[in-house]
């Protein structure tokens, strides 16, 4: 499984969600706290599916997004391999 990072602009530290919810199928807003206490930052923010980058096995046609113009598609596959996936990390815990 893969988590994003979230980092607090101010600190560096790691933010953690507080809460979320749901406001539409694509859309959910959530309220970030910066962990570092002396920091203490917190935010509102929003997290919203936007494009289609590859169709779904199982299809809902109620579910429309536009389909990602083929330079997002690139540019989520090249930032896709800056990262080891996490059977890559398991071979190194194995192997190691």
């Amino acid at each position: 499984m893969s988590t994003y990072k979230l980092v607090c602009p101010h600190c560096s530290s790691k933010m953690r969600i507080r809460t979320s919810e749901g406001t539409h199928i694509f859309l959910r807003v959530a309220y970030l706290q910066c962990v570092n206490e002396a920091c203490g930052w917190s935010v509102r923010a929003q997290f919203e599916m936007t494009h289609e980058m590859s169709p779904s096995g199982m299809p809902n046609p109620t579910v429309r997004l536009p389909a990602a113009p083929v330079a997002m598609r690139r540019q989520a596959m090249k930032t896709a391999t800056d990262h080891p996936d996490l059977l890559d990390q398991l071979d190194e815990v194995v192997t190691a």
